[in-house]
């Protein structure tokens, strides 16, 4: 018997109290990225041993060729010699490594390592990478190494016949593996503006950042340009005894009123939901109801009488069935809180999936007072 249902049982919505008047004070260096002072993603390609036979496999069509030869490589390197096509094994797996530097960090200093399975191991759990140089894509050039055992947010089980797993086992972290070699040291530029860019975008975000700077400082140094960037310009003070990083810092540090965007973000693949408290609705008039379609197979045998030349029969019965619930009506006044909707639809028994119909369908009514982003 097969049954198929229509919907989504397990979601999770979660509704964030952003701010309950609209805004909210924040430190400008919580808002903002320093320019010329990015990150730097580094890459490498490394191996994953200690597995419990849930590598790659070493032979047959779909075997990993890359990683057997991965192996046979790295033994040479102290000096053992091994044939590639004789080895047989299923503890190792062939992964992608990679690690961001921060513009503040110096030789010796630890970053956490994400590592992912390249080839067809079934599992990461419970392996150690060995040891990998990441390299910045840009210049090959190797900025830090990582190594250690891995931490996975899952974990399988299997028997012949049956296997459970749950979430995801062929990614993984190594917290604080990987170390630096190559610093990626940021240095105040007295030559140019102090550069400010917003990770939002906002006119009024930015208007407010030049207008505490200014502030601050009594002085005119901070201008606009755009949404996404503020120019500071060096105090005389600062540059004739050169501590310009003590003067970025008394700008990040200062704090200002936030303009919150009113958004909900829908993520349909998990059901995830979030919302802004300034979130509101129109006045609208909801009516949602379900259908549901089951389907059943029954097989059949039928059998020839005894000493006759009949053959033996065998077929389904197919089956259909529609469930059709009555429709629930939600009735909303002007300028209602997102959050008391969620809760009223809570109420009234609305399905985490049916909450985002709800709102995708409030979008397209021109309901929804703010921006609805689906990922």
């Amino acid at each position: 018997m097969e049954k198929k249902g229509v919907g989504i049982y397990v979601l999770l919505i979660v509704i964030l109290f952003l701010c309950e008047n609209v805004t909210a004070q924040s430190r400008i260096g919580d808002l903002v990225e320093i320019r010329n002072a990015s990150r730097i993603d580094l890459v490498g390609y490394g191996l994953v041993s200690g597995l419990d036979r849930t590598g790659d496999r070493s032979s047959g069509r779909h075997g990993s060729v890359f990683t057997v030869q991965s192996i046979a490589n790295m033994l040479s390197n102290f000096g053992i010699h091994v044939d590639p096509n004789l080895l047989r094994t299923r503890n190792v797996a062939a992964v992608m490594v990679t690690a961001s530097v921060s513009p503040y960090h110096m030789q010796g200093s630890e970053i956490n390592v994400t590592v992912s399975s390249m080839g067809d191991a079934s599992s990461l759990q419970g392996g150690v990478l060995l040891q990998t140089p990441l390299i910045n894509p840009h210049n090959s050039e190797i900025y830090a190494y990582a190594q250690g055992p891995l931490i996975v947010g899952g974990f399988n089980a299997e028997i012949p016949g049956a296997r459970i797993s749950r979430n995801q086992t062929l990614t993984g972290t190594i917290p604080l593996g990987g170390q630096v070699e190559k610093g990626n040291t940021y240095v105040p530029d007295r030559e140019h503006e102090l550069g400010l860019i917003l990770r939002n975008p906002s006119f009024t975000n930015a208007q407010r950042i030049a207008a505490a700077v200014n502030e601050r400082f009594d002085e005119q140094l901070a201008k606009v340009y755009g949404a996404g960037l503020v120019e500071v310009a060096w105090p005389d003070g600062f540059i004739d005894t050169g501590d310009l990083n003590f003067f970025t810092n008394l700008i990040l540090e200062t704090e200002i009123i936030v303009d919150m965007p009113a958004r909900v973000v829908i993520n349909e693949r998990t059901g995830t939901i979030v919302a802004g408290g300034n979130v509101t609705i129109g006045e609208v008039l909801i009516s949602h109801g379900n259908i549901q379609i089951q389907t059943q197979v029954s097989p059949f045998v039928v059998q020839p009488a005894p000493f006759s030349l009949g053959e033996t029969v065998q077929g389904v019965i197919p089956q259909v069935g529609v469930t059709e619930q009555a429709a629930q009506n939600l009735v909303l006044a002007g300028d209602t809180k997102v959050t008391d909707l969620a809760a009223s639809l809570s109420n009234l028994g609305f399905s985490p999936r049916d909450i985002i119909a709800i709102f995708q369908a409030l979008d397209q009514a021109g309901a929804l007072k703010g921006k609805l982003i689906v990922m």
